[in-house]
């Protein structure tokens, strides 16, 4: 089993910052690729930003340029960084881990809201 904990949320104004991060636990070992979904309401569940072991990434073209994925592996935590944010990147963001078996591990899910 793997645990996922996500921090970092909360409101910020349009054009601001916020880091999320993704604490793993557990048997992470299994772990092949982890990512960063959100979903707003009435919305699907959409992936943000995904980063393999070897640390290729891929993003949504909603937030090239502006969010960034990143991985420490000492500290087993995956981060995004999101910069110049707008309100419709409010939603629920979800730490997301993709086992090498194909399992989905998910996080709790912390609230970002971009409002003036």
């Amino acid at each position: 089993q793997v645990q996922l904990v996500e921090s970092g949320g909360g409101l910020v104004q349009p054009g601001g910052s916020l880091r999320l991060s993704c604490a793993a636990s557990g048997s992470i070992f299994s772990i092949n690729a982890m990512g960063w979904y959100r979903q707003a309401p009435g919305k699907q569940r959409e992936l943000v930003a995904s980063i393999t072991k070897g640390g290729s990434t891929n993003y949504a073209d909603s937030v090239k340029g502006r969010f960034t994925i990143s991985r420490d592996n000492g500290k087993n935590t995956v981060y995004l960084q999101m910069n110049s944010l707008k309100p419709e990147d409010t939603a629920v963001y979800y730490c997301n881990g993709l086992s090498i078996t194909g399992k989905d591990y998910w996080g709790q899910g912390t609230q970002v809201t971009v409002s003036s």
